[in-house]
């Protein structure tokens, strides 16, 4: 007997997890192949991606920088070729290192908005015509409680963490008419 609910509706369908080989992106690639989904996931630790690849059925993966826009619309291509258009994007990728507000540079500031924020816009720029194309899709946004609940001791992770709330708003008013739902979950501590 499964451990969790099966929807038919994933049958199928075919999901892309950003930051998927570990923590909590490993733990959805595997709940969404339970599903029978196609799942494919981006991720930069070539170890933990095949490992998790080659646990699961209908699960492929493509080694990406996130941070480079090129790189990451190159792979979500390679993805989307072999396993369909994305019915599922779920933007997961991040980290969120504490760091003082006295040591950020200009350069770490640019960097963590890239791995907390700005790939997301780009993933979804990216999948977004093709799930237009099949007629709708969902899109998630991972979100953090650090700023809601006002954590201290890492600046540029929850203020990038806050405006993932900005991104989905203004998409899901974009892609409503499209079918497409975005958005974004905010999941408290995870001991990951």
């Amino acid at each position: 007997m499964p451990e969790f609910a099966i929807y038919p509706s994933l049958n199928a369908k075919t999901v892309i997890v950003s930051g998927g080989a570990q923590g909590i992106g490993a733990e959805m690639v595997k709940a969404f192949a339970a599903q029978s989904a196609r799942v494919g996931f981006l991720d930069l630790n070539e170890d933990a991606s095949a490992a998790l690849a080659e646990s699961l059925e209908n699960v492929t993966y493509e080694i990406c920088d996130l941070r480079d826009a090129n790189a990451l619309k190159a792979s979500l291509g390679k993805l989307t070729d072999r396993l369909g258009a994305a019915h599922v994007l779920v933007n997961n990728a991040a980290r969120d290192d504490r760091h003082d507000w006295q040591d950020v540079t200009p350069e770490y500031w640019d960097e963590r908005q890239s791995t907390n924020l700005r790939h997301m816009f780009f993933a979804i720029q990216a999948i977004a015509p093709g799930m237009i194309e099949a007629g709708g899709g969902s899109i998630i946004n991972m979100g953090s409680n650090s700023w809601s609940e006002a954590g201290g001791g890492f600046p540029a992770y929850a203020t990038a963490k806050a405006a993932v709330h900005g991104l989905t708003r203004t998409m899901a008013r974009d892609f409503g008419d499209h079918r497409i739902r975005v958005n974004t979950v905010v999941p408290g501590w995870i001991m990951t």
